[in-house]
């Protein structure tokens, strides 16, 4: 359970929403229905949440009620009593009359304004039901039905675009694990085997992951010893001594291939260890994922992939493509000020990581004084050299059920040794590795299907003929083609 939002959190997350979202309508009739309008719609949308959740409502609930209004507008001055009886009475959605307006705009002029307003429901609707800490299955069923109703009517106008990205169920709070009782008789084996699946990394199993990887030995001095600062500074709290403030956004800086995002989902996952994340899941994204097309669609757009990283890690690949354009219709600049504006609220359960290109990224940072100050630790991630790219190739042959003869491997050497000394602005590193394995299994794949019952051993090995016709140095065989093995190597990422 989170901690319930204040009425002024819950206030100043609505008149933002909504605000920005009048903003982009550009039928001024329209923009001023809509803010006569929308507040009578919203705390109806409160009322259904609030029912879907059992109807249980404390005082406190009426200054959350209280609290959804638009400047300009009246400000509501419900009592206990009525908001208990109206939260009894809700008689269900209503589809607000203004969306048929809405929907009339977008046949006219394609803006979609009936989509984007679905998003905005989502959103709210969920910031309703959260205002006491948790989002119930109950509610998140109802904010979802009444989503699809509305996302129906689009449908049946023929207006472009789906179904809101956004997944109520995806915010309901987890329910506390029961207290261990004694197991009954044959239920043990079953108690232990879920405990085993639901069971979390240690932070020593995690600790050995981090050694496991191939090169990379200062980044991985880099992140033990920001763990240590970490522990260290949660054991002095402890003893009331004073602790400097502490920023652990990070900046990954490198190219591609180098294992930036296997070292950030570790990062998260240590985090969550040590006790500084709640949840420690990595979400990844980049400026297609938080930028749309409209004045006020990116913030919604970008609160809502903040929304599934809270309590976890934020990873924003490529993130110097949010200020690298300019021009009067690029909204990254709008990404970004929503992006500080939530590692600063959030600051206790959010850490973003933002990589890319080493000197794209400096540009990046220097962009806003905002990134300067939240922004002050770098991890360089150095390129693979020809032995670790044939550690990383001989991983992947052993992860995935395939030998090495020794012509193979002195070829697999030479060839990545090769690759590394002629790399250049478009070397991937590990992806490279990645895609000569993928094609070299298909080469054997190849081979092996003209054999007459082939054996264990024969559909294991690898040759030097495999390998070459990977890197293109021999013809290929008559009908072969591109493949992806079924199992894909698990070798580092970006």
């Amino acid at each position: 359970m989170k901690t319930p939002l204040s009425p002024a959190e819950v206030h100043k997350q609505y008149e933002e929403g909504v605000t920005a979202f009048i903003r982009s309508v550009p039928d001024a009739t329209l923009r001023l229905r809509l803010t006569k309008e929308c507040d009578d719609f919203f705390r109806a949308c409160a009322l259904g949440a609030w029912q879907a959740d059992g109807g249980s409502i404390t005082p406190g609930y009426v200054e959350y009620y209280n609290a959804l209004y638009l400047r300009g507008n009246p400000v509501p001055s419900i009592l206990y009593w009525e908001l208990c009886t109206s939260v009894a009475n809700h008689p269900g959605f209503r589809v607000p009359d203004f969306f048929a307006r809405m929907r009339a705009v977008d046949k006219v002029s394609g803006t979609g304004l009936s989509r984007r307003f679905i998003d905005l429901f989502t959103l709210m609707a969920l910031l309703f039901a959260a205002v006491d800490g948790v989002v119930s299955d109950g509610e998140a069923g109802w904010v979802n039905r009444c989503a699809d109703a509305l996302s129906a009517l689009c449908d049946r106008d023929g207006l472009a675009g789906g179904k809101a990205p956004l997944d109520a169920r995806d915010f309901v709070t987890a329910k506390p694990a029961p207290a261990r009782s004694e197991p009954a008789a044959g239920a043990e084996e079953k108690a232990g085997s879920r405990e085993t699946e639901e069971s979390q990394p240690t932070l020593e199993e995690l600790m050995a992951q981090l050694d496991e990887l191939c090169g990379l030995d200062k980044v991985k001095a880099d992140v033990k010893s920001l763990v240590n600062l970490v522990k260290v500074r949660r054991l002095r709290e402890k003893e009331g001594l004073p602790v400097p403030p502490l920023s652990l956004h990070l900046v990954f800086m490198g190219n591609p291939g180098t294992g930036k995002t296997t070292v950030a989902r570790l990062l998260a996952q240590l985090y969550h260890a040590i006790g500084v994340l709640s949840k420690g899941q990595l979400v990844e994204t980049d400026r297609s994922g938080l930028v749309a097309g409209f004045v006020g669609q990116t913030a919604l757009k970008t609160q809502e992939v903040i929304q599934k990283a809270l309590g976890g890690v934020l990873f924003i690949d490529e993130a110097y493509a949010l200020t690298s354009r300019t021009g009067q219709n690029d909204f990254g600049q709008e990404a970004v000020e929503v992006l500080l504006k939530n590692m600063e609220d959030h600051r206790d359960d959010l850490i973003v990581i933002v990589a890319g290109y080493t000197d794209l990224m400096g540009e990046f940072i220097h962009s806003n004084p905002g990134l300067e100050s939240r922004f002050n630790k770098y991890f360089y991630f150095d390129d693979y050299n020809g032995e670790q790219m044939l550690q990383i190739f001989r991983s992947m042959c052993k992860k995935n059920g395939y030998t090495l003869d020794a012509g193979a491997e002195e070829y697999a050497k030479d060839f990545l040794n090769e690759m590394y000394a002629n790399r250049d602005e478009n070397f991937g590193n590990a992806r490279d590795v990645r895609n000569f394995f993928e094609r070299a299994v298909a080469r054997q794949s190849d081979r092996v299907a003209g054999l007459e019952n082939p054996d264990k051993a024969a559909l294991m090995a690898l040759d030097a003929a495999d390998l070459r016709q990977a890197a293109g140095e021999e013809p290929e065989p008559s009908g072969a083609g591109e493949q992806t093995p079924a199992d894909r190597a698990e070798g580092p990422e970006d």
